[in-house]
């Protein structure tokens, strides 16, 4: 399940990139607009410009702004840095793995085998869409 951080995440990069101007835009205005907490938002804005998806002018006329196009921000960077590994296990994980504790071959596991074609479906549609994607009509 989508945790509330990437859901209001993403939410906050899809009114960032529907502004017609890349200026700053405070974090009230995409709170009252998205219906997401302030605080709860700026946590996951502040995570979102450690990673380098957003930029922030602080003072009057503040806020923050995307700093690349939104076809260059792909979904499987935003899942990751919002969500963590995307794989529902870690012993299928591209960059999180770990060798199940319970599992002494998992070439013979059946959970193994299904989590593989969860996680490659799963990875083929956050790897063709972009934030531009989120935004086309």
């Amino acid at each position: 399940m989508l945790s509330k951080k990437t859901k209001y995440g993403l939410k906050a990069l899809t009114y960032l990139a529907l502004q017609s101007k890349r200026e700053p835009v405070q974090i009230s205005e995409i709170a009252e607009h998205e219906n997401i907490s302030q605080k709860f938002l700026e946590s996951i804005l502040l995570t979102l410009r450690n990673t380098g998806f957003l930029g922030s002018k602080k003072g009057k006329g503040g806020g923050y702004y995307l700093l690349k196009d939104p076809s260059e921000i792909h979904m499987t960077t935003v899942i990751r840095v919002l969500e963590g590994p995307i794989a529902m296990v870690p012993c299928v994980s591209l960059n999180f793995y770990e060798k199940c504790d319970d599992c002494p071959d998992e070439n013979k596991c059946a959970v193994h085998k299904l989590m593989l074609q969860v996680r490659d479906s799963v990875l083929e549609v956050y790897r063709n869409n972009t934030l531009a994607d989120l935004i086309s009509e």
